[in-house]
């Protein structure tokens, strides 16, 4: 009698244990790109999203969310008829440019593996309109800010007819709101909000009602976030019908042998480095030496545009020899973000990307070794999307935060009591000596001293650092008054300290010793030092007294306190919200009564999520000033 073979239990998370069976062309995709197996958001996604669910999805960031709604949306559009013409079947919505370029990206790169679809994609790049097809397919079409105009997204979507609309909020709402682009009830099957607690900030309140409002109720619906706040709780009364939530968390072993909950894969750690301000850059250069092995791709968080602007003319100073810098922030043109981060992504050489928050969400780089937090975020809330850059899809990775000894030590347990933790960085050891702190600081002054414009830069970035730093929502952990001015001069090359309200109680030598023939100081730039020196001279003239009275002037209102100018323009900024008051009002003027209802429905959720959050901050703070010590602030 032959021994009785026990059944084999199929893996619960291979491609092809789903149900119904992925199409050959979609297995093709996943195993030439190194997909062996679901991540448990895509195992526990895919399934409810394809069979008619509205899910709304919490899972830690790089755990694979963007094929955990590409996959169904691809396998619903493709069992429907072929989409008519200028009629769309799905949006995709993300916050940021380069997001939606990301998802842009991978949804093409899918597309490429299915045949019907794949010989539209070319005509993606050209004036050519794309030929009629009589079997179902998909061709998406990329809407973001600074790459076309709003004329050319129409132009481009009349030629093509894309079904699937991959887009930033303000793009996706001009384009909807022309008579041209319909999405009907016959039609539109599936909407996606990515990062979707992002999205319900206020600066996006107006386009997400412009965008609800154009699209069908009877819908599948997906928020899709790496922390489902209140927020996002609570629109699911918008246009979401009986959804699931699904909540992935990574667990992991304590040294006690206490099972704790993880925001954050396990493979990524996050450490913290006590170090006093001066020794922030000569401590991430010898991170960078140091860590093993050697960070191949690593990103470094800076608080403020104007300090990535800055810092991205001084650092290679620093640097270990080997490595590449490239700068990325919001205030660089569309061209020159897209350009950089792209940089970033084919390097083959160690490289450092310096950056803001703005690569703090989203932003899927699987190479990347090592986060390095110089500034720690204002908002507490993004210390964990900043960390997330490392460690994702199973890879190793690294996450350091600078503290300053004193008060910022008190950040520690502040995270630990947000479910954060953080130990302190011992391997790679990092100590930095008192002349690797002086011979910084002379490398980057050398490099100052060589441009006055790169002196003004300099003056700019430190102003605005210091502003961000006086706005940080953990105000009882980061306060202006504990900052030491002198040391802060060293960190960062200063050639003298700028004016500013903020400084005024430093007594100290606001030069920092540095003997500077300021006449003598001149611009790289050849235009700009002839017209300084001209300048110069008409101030000299004695028969140009007015003349010179003016140049006078002139130089005291630049002089000014630039904290001060941030003032003036928080008073514009109340100017503008006054006049975006009143268009509010003329347009409520002209709607229905349907449309205001649902109007009013969303701002009662908007207001109800900020009560709710303020609540939540108010009670989370006030556990840290428990542990910490201290009583915290809550946040805005």
């Amino acid at each position: 009698m032959a021994p009785e073979t026990k059944p084999v239990k199929k893996d619960s998370r291979a491609w092809d244990a789903l149900t119904p069976p992925l199409a050959e062309w979609i297995l093709d995709y996943l195993s030439s790109s190194g997909f062996a197996r679901m991540t448990p958001v895509q195992a526990a996604v895919i399934p409810l999203f394809s069979s008619s669910k509205d899910v709304v999805v919490e899972a830690v960031t790089g755990s694979g969310k963007t094929l955990s709604y590409l996959i169904p949306i691809i396998n619903r559009l493709l069992r429907l008829e072929p989409t008519k013409n200028r009629h769309v079947a799905a949006v995709i919505v993300s916050p940021t440019r380069e997001l939606a370029s990301q998802i842009f990206k991978v949804l093409t790169d899918l597309l490429r593996f299915h045949a019907i679809s794949s010989e539209l994609l070319p005509y993606l790049d050209g004036d050519e309109k794309r030929p009629p097809t009589t079997e179902p397919f998909i061709l998406p079409q990329l809407l973001v800010g600074g790459t076309t105009t709003p004329a050319q997204d129409l132009s481009f979507f009349l030629r093509h007819s894309p079904n699937v609309l991959v887009a930033s909020p303000g793009r996706l709402v001009e384009l909807l709101s022309s008579p041209h682009v319909h999405c009907t009830q016959s039609s539109f099957e599936v909407l996606v909000l990515d990062e979707a607690d992002r999205l319900l900030d206020l600066g996006f309140k107006q386009d997400l009602q412009g965008i609800l409002s154009r699209l069908p109720k009877q819908r599948r619906t997906g928020l899709f976030s790496a922390s489902v706040s209140d927020a996002v709780s609570e629109i699911i009364r918008v246009g979401l019908r009986n959804p699931v939530k699904v909540a992935v968390k990574v667990k992991s072993l304590t040294t006690g042998g206490v099972i704790e909950e993880r925001k954050t894969p396990a493979s990524l750690s996050m450490k913290y480095l006590l170090t006093p301000a001066s020794q922030k850059m000569p401590a991430l250069a010898k991170i960078l030496e140091q860590v093993e092995p050697r960070p191949q791709k690593s990103i470094v968080f800076l608080s403020t545009c104007a300090a990535v602007d800055y810092f991205q003319h001084v650092l290679p100073e620093l640097l270990p020899e080997g490595f590449a810098l490239v700068p990325l922030h919001g205030k660089h043109q569309s061209q020159v973000r897209q350009k950089n981060f792209a940089k970033y992504l084919n390097s083959t050489q160690p490289t450092v990307l310096l950056t803001t928050d703005l690569a703090a969400r989203g932003l899927d780089v699987p190479q990347v070794d090592l986060v390095v937090q110089v500034d720690p975020p204002s908002d507490p809330k993004v210390y964990l999307h900043r960390c997330g850059r490392a460690g994702r899809a199973g890879r190793k990775g690294l996450s350091v935060i600078f503290l300053q000894p004193g008060k910022e030590e008190d950040y520690v347990p502040f995270l630990d009591i947000r479910k954060t933790p953080i130990t302190p960085l011992t391997v790679p050891e990092i100590k930095v000596t008192e002349a690797e702190v002086d011979e910084a600081a002379s490398k980057i002054r050398e490099v100052v001293k060589q441009d006055r414009a790169l002196y003004e830069k300099a003056q700019r970035a430190f102003v605005s650092w210091v502003r961000s730093y006086s706005k940080h929502a953990a105000s009882s952990i980061f306060r202006t008054e504990d900052l030491d001015w002198a040391d802060l001069g060293k960190s960062w090359g200063l050639l003298r300290l700028p004016k500013m309200p903020e400084a005024k109680g430093f007594d100290g030598d606001k030069t920092f010793g540095i003997k500077m023939d300021w006449d003598a100081f001149a611009y790289k730039d050849k235009s700009r030092e002839v017209a300084r020196k001209a300048a110069l001279e008409a101030e000299a003239d004695p028969a140009n007294e007015e003349r010179a009275e003016s140049i006078k002037a002139k130089r005291k209102r630049n002089a000014e306190a630039w904290s001060g100018k941030h003032e003036q323009e928080e008073t514009r900024t109340v100017r503008r919200e006054k006049r975006q008051k009143k268009r509010d009002a003329e347009r409520k003027g002209k709607m229905t009564d349907e449309e205001m209802l649902k109007e009013r429905e969303l701002e009662d959720l908007l207001a109800e999520v900020r009560k709710q959050n303020q609540l939540k901050f108010a009670q989370e703070a006030g556990k840290a000033g428990k542990a910490g010590g201290d009583d915290f602030e809550g946040f805005d």
